[in-house]
């Protein structure tokens, strides 16, 4: 694990995993524009260290880690790191995912699989093992995950991407039960078909299947990555003092259909 930033005191302090690009950017810089402290988490440091720098000019101040959250020491470190450093964890957005190799049931492979779960569910997991723990000591905090319309409703081809993230959305409620009455709330977002690196990587440069992408929503376009930080940031906030166990949407109706 790779630390770097400095010290500032602003208002909340955020962490937000897989924040070196797409909705996990897109969210440190729409808490960063309150002047939040972010901590920026991701595996690549080149990007982190982008964002980190991109949260800075928009007037947040900015922590980089660099961790890999499919590891529980990793995980325990960069929580202890936080609180040790700022003395409290406000907000936390548990974004960081993988969408894995796209094959039906049978031809998933074991090690697509495990790796999917590993960053996608135990990953998830093990973030907010960590921070409800760290939560609960100061006695507030929100949480959000990002799940996906694919934790709403089956996808072909995606098994291990569909099945993680339907746990996600069940992990996100049976902790928004049992921290209810512990003032600290726990929610989580489901994303339509966003423009985000993850679809770059689907498309893989044919436009004409980023065509269909957008016709497939109602909408008739993708979404922005800050469309979704919009929904993570309310979430987040005393706006939203009401809302626990919320599987929200984000999908230009894409679950309406």
């Amino acid at each position: 694990m790779i630390e770097s930033g400095r010290e500032l005191t602003q208002k909340r302090v955020v962490l937000v995993t897989g924040a070196g690009s797409g909705i996990g950017r897109a969210c440190a810089l729409a808490f960063a524009k309150d002047g939040a402290t972010v901590v920026v988490v991701d595996q690549d440091e080149m990007h982190g260290i982008q964002t980190a720098r991109m949260v800075e000019t928009v007037g947040g101040g900015a922590h980089f880690i660099r961790c890999d959250i499919a590891e529980a020491n990793e995980v325990q470190h960069m929580v202890e790191s936080i609180m040790g450093r700022f003395g409290r964890l406000d907000v936390a957005v548990n974004n960081a995912g993988i969408e894995g190799a796209k094959a039906n049931t049978v031809d998933c492979t074991i090690r697509d699989w495990d790796r999917v779960m590993a960053v996608n569910l135990r990953g998830t997991w093990l973030c907010m093992k960590y921070e409800i723990s760290a939560m609960l000591k100061q006695g507030t905090g929100a949480i959000v995950n990002c799940s996906s319309i694919a934790g709403m409703v089956g996808f072909a081809d995606s098994p291990a991407y569909a099945a993680s993230k339907h746990g996600v959305v069940g992990l996100t409620q049976s902790a928004a039960l049992e921290c209810a009455r512990s003032h600290i709330r726990i929610n989580a977002v489901c994303p339509g078909v966003i423009q985000t690196p993850m679809i770059d990587r689907y498309v893989h440069g044919d436009e004409r299947v980023r065509k269909e992408l957008a016709d497939s929503e109602p909408m008739g376009r993708l979404g922005n990555p800050s469309e979704v930080a919009d929904a993570v940031h309310w979430l987040a906030s005393d706006r939203a003092s009401f809302v626990t166990g919320v599987a929200l949407p984000v999908d230009g109706g894409w679950l309406a259909q």
